[in-house]
Order: structure tokens, then C-alpha cells, then sequence
């Protein structure tokens, strides 16, 4: 799986969420690769940092926007700019 491939992965789920809403980044996973997918988390969650570096999504922490430039760990979420 290549990093652009994860990136339009991770764009076009969070754009087809309802305003509002957020994703995974096992729902991501889970659509790249249906079997062994927890082995691309640590992948997508880079990406998204960059995503969110860029501007075109936020990243979640407890329902609460997250500074991409700070160490981001535990659980979070995925979605659109609004």
C-alpha cells in the first residue's frame, strides 16, 4: 500500500462522512486491507498528521480538535475540515 493510496483512502472517507461526523483509522485500514489491516495504522495515522499539517482534516482527541504538531497518542478520530 503506498502512502498517496492512504492519503486519497483517508480523504475520501472523511469527505463521505455527514458534517459533523469522523472516522477511524481502522475504518481506513479495514477498506485498504481486509485481512491484516491493523499492520497499516501506524501508516495512516502519519499520514493523517500530515493531512491535518496541510489543512485538510482534523484530527480528534476526545471530540476535540488536536494540534498536529504536537505528539499525538491514544485514541483518535478523523475528519473533514469543515
Amino acid at each position: 500500500m503506498t502512502e498517496p493510496a492512504i492519503r486519497e483512502a483517508i480523504l475520501a472517507q472523511t469527505a463521505a462522512c455527514p458534517p459533523g461526523r469522523s472516522i477511524s483509522p481502522s475504518d481506513v485500514a479495514q477498506v485498504l486491507e481486509p485481512e491484516g489491516w491493523q499492520s497499516l495504522l501506524t501508516r495512516i495515522r502519519r499520514e493523517a498528521v500530515l493531512l491535518a499539517r496541510e489543512g485538510r482534516i482534523d484530527i480528534l482527541r476526545k471530540g476535540k480538535p488536536v494540534d498536529p504538531e504536537a505528539e499525538i497518542r491514544g485514541v483518535i478520530r478523523l475528519r473533514a475540515r469543515p
